[in-house]
């Protein structure tokens, strides 16, 4: 009887000692419903983490010390089961985000010289964006970078650049670019950017020195700076600068100079450009 009571103790204490839910202190996780809730869990024990543990995701999670990483991961399943979709869209999503941000290839050289930086300079991080001035999801996706860096989650975190890169088949792209390069020459291309967005489904090429002008720019300068040789010079180099980084598509974004592979969602780039901030400091 007794040995009966000692297994039976034995067996209570290394239950309680394995969660049932290996991931339910994330919150996307435990906010699923029950077969959402199943889907991720049968996802998250298959896929395995990175960097801080290289188990299964789900095993990483019950590791201690934790792994943020793995947490990061967790997060991202979830949030991509919630959303409907498929098991092996996710699978590609976490393994193009494991490529990314486990890359040991060298950086790709990115002309900075000539730009302007948003956020703090002495951020560990350095995230450059290729955007088209006429691109729709640039339209979205950098003002709320800008946002984040100079006043948000990744202040002091991640410094951001902006290189142009004019898709042929978005119309007037030239123009914008051009527009984006005479402004970054006089010295506040974000200003023109946030201008330039904003009246995104306005658009008029004719309005491009009123974008200017809101922006705090001389509107004559500005149109000077346009028709300025060197500008064209300059906008062309930053397209050919792209295309050698194999930049085919806008809006496209370099971590440290190393392609993110990924989707550009919001959440998601946010996340990656946390997570690379965070091994850098740790790194430090």
């Amino acid at each position: 009887m007794r040995r009966l009571l000692m297994i039976c103790l034995m067996t209570i204490a290394s239950l309680l000692a394995v969660p049932s839910f290996a991931w339910a202190q994330t919150a996307p996780c435990n906010a699923l419903p029950g077969p959402k809730k199943a889907a991720a869990s049968d996802i998250l024990k298959s896929l395995h983490s990175y960097g801080c543990c290289t188990d299964t995701i789900a095993a990483c999670l019950v590791k201690r010390p934790g792994c943020t990483v793995a947490t990061r991961l967790a997060n991202e399943v979830c949030r991509r089961v919630d959303k409907g979709e498929d098991r092996p869209a996710i699978e590609n999503a976490i393994a193009l985000r494991t490529q990314s941000m486990t890359s040991t290839a060298p950086p790709v050289p990115i002309d900075l010289s000539s730009t302007q930086v948003a956020g703090d300079p002495s951020s560990p991080v350095t995230a450059v964006i290729y955007i088209c001035g006429r691109c729709p999801f640039c339209a979205k996706l950098e003002p709320r970078l800008y946002d984040l860096v100079t006043a948000g989650s990744l202040k002091g975190k991640v410094k951001l650049y902006v290189r142009a890169f004019p898709i042929r088949s978005h119309a007037n792209s030239t123009e914008a670019g051009l527009g984006m390069v005479a402004a970054e020459r006089m010295g506040n291309i974000w200003g023109f950017l946030r201008e330039l967005y904003k009246n995104f489904d306005s658009f008029d090429v004719a309005k491009l020195p009123d974008y200017a002008a809101a922006a705090g720019l001389d509107p004559a300068a500005f149109r000077a700076q346009m028709d300025d040789p060197t500008t064209r010079s300059r906008l062309v180099a930053s397209k050919k600068e792209g295309t050698r980084n194999k930049v085919d598509a806008t809006p496209t974004l370099f971590i440290d100079g190393r392609m993110w592979l990924g989707e550009m969602s919001f959440n998601e780039v946010e996340d990656v450009l946390d997570e690379a901030a965070e091994r850098a400091g740790a790194h430090r």
